[in-house]
């Protein structure tokens, strides 16, 4: 049986751990060329070897456009284009309304809004009727979390750029989804709590409101985003598909 992603170029933004990574390695098993974006080199390097397969690791941070420019032209170089994207690259503060800093604003909606806004915008050029995008939402685009405030909205933000993106993008025949993870077992976790320890009992809460009774394990979610980016979506566009182990369905 051939491989989904067969001889496909793939782009997966913030793909050095969790979610990223688990999509990128799924998609070089599966026969694609994988471009992973990551802003610290010393996991890159890590991530390559663990993907294998050929894939490559380009340094750069997505909120800064000029770092997408540059990742692209290397892509461009290397590989002439691109039939995947992973928007995927994004972060979380932990942060109740009154504890919420100019800082943690700005750096949540750089990161999460502008960062996947500029790496489709940009990538657009590379890719061609066929090729597809997938963009990294949340569950919290509908469910109100204390605390996750900042985060909610920003996924709100980009859940309904992939509505606009869905129409903007037909006469292209490009297709645009997002995925919408759950509570997950992910480093994002530890770095908005602070602490594994604060990590793990944040994630305990988290399980009890989990119709599974249980957080998702990041190849769980990569799996529905390699659904998306092949051909057996072939007529899937616009939706927003939700990984929670029902959360948010009951």
């Amino acid at each position: 049986m051939s491989k989904r992603l067969q001889n496909k170029v793939a782009v997966v933004t913030g793909g050095t751990s969790g979610i990223g990574l688990a999509v990128a390695n799924l998609f070089a098993a599966e026969g694609a060329k994988v471009f992973v974006l990551g802003r610290r080199q010393p996991e890159l390097t890590a991530a390559e070897k663990t993907i294998g397969n050929g894939s490559v690791g380009i340094q750069g941070d997505v909120s800064n456009p000029a770092d997408i420019d540059r990742a692209y032209a290397s892509i461009k170089e290397k590989a002439g284009r691109i039939d995947v994207l992973f928007a995927n690259a994004g972060m979380a503060h932990v942060a109740r309304i009154e504890e919420i800093d100019e800082a943690q604003y700005h750096e949540t909606f750089g990161t999460n809004v502008a960062g996947v806004l500029f790496a489709v915008q940009k990538a657009l050029p590379l890719m061609h009727a066929g090729s597809n995008i997938v963009v990294n939402a949340s569950m919290w685009t509908i469910k109100g979390v204390p605390g996750f405030g900042l985060l909610s909205a920003s996924k709100a933000a980009v859940r309904s750029l992939v509505r606009t993106w869905t129409s903007e993008l037909k006469d292209r025949q490009i297709r645009v989804n997002a995925v919408s993870p759950g509570y997950c077992n992910t480093a994002a976790i530890e770095h908005a709590t602070g602490s594994y320890e604060g990590a793990q009992e944040l994630l305990a809460q988290f399980a009890l409101n989990v119709p599974m009774g249980r957080v998702s394990q990041p190849d769980e979610v990569a799996k529905a985003v390699l659904f998306l980016a092949s051909d057996d979506a072939s007529y899937v566009n616009g939706v927003e598909l939700f990984v929670d182990g029902g959360t948010v369905q009951v």
